[in-house]
């Protein structure tokens, strides 16, 4: 299970600051006019609901004072709680799509005959990391070894 969530973490690193930079965006242009009209429809304690489309409207179109007032009339503690429970659905949705992008296997995104499979140089138990005949990048096959050293090479030769 470990490797799903490195493999989630390592496919998405680029992915956070997205995430930071549109959780910021849509916690000012989003969730304040929508905290401002609630604050602006609660009257008494009763959430008017017709007092709330009216006032979404407009904090819709003058989001920039909107923004003044929710700090001058003292709206924050509604902005607060509103931008708690979106960033509570904000992370779900972030939570949804790291899952969807973590590996299905231990051997996601390995390359097919690379030696990336192999875990603090164990290759190096069978091939030498220095000389020798190449097999891939940092992987040779000793000369010098006792036992079988024939290599076959997969692929096809052209002759023009």
């Amino acid at each position: 299970m470990n490797y799903k969530v490195e493999g989630a973490l390592r496919r998405n690193k680029k992915n956070f600051i997205i995430f930071i930079i549109l959780w910021i965006i849509l916690a000012i242009v989003f969730v304040m006019p929508i905290s401002y009209a609630i604050a602006k429809a609660t009257v008494n304690g009763q959430f008017m609901m017709d007092k709330f489309f009216g006032g979404i409207a407009d904090s819709f179109t003058n989001l920039g004072n909107t923004i003044g007032k929710t700090f001058t009339e003292g709206h924050l503690g509604t902005y607060f709680s509103t931008l708690f429970k979106f960033s509570i659905l904000y992370a779900i949705f972030v939570l949804v799509g790291l899952i969807k992008t973590a590996p299905k296997h231990e051997f996601a995104d390995i390359e097919h005959g690379s030696s990336d499979w192999s875990k603090n140089g164990e290759q190096y138990r069978v091939l030498s990391d220095r000389k020798g005949i190449i097999l891939a990048q940092n992987n040779y096959l000793p000369t010098d070894k006792r036992g079988n050293v024939n290599v076959l090479v997969v692929g096809r030769i052209r002759f023009w």
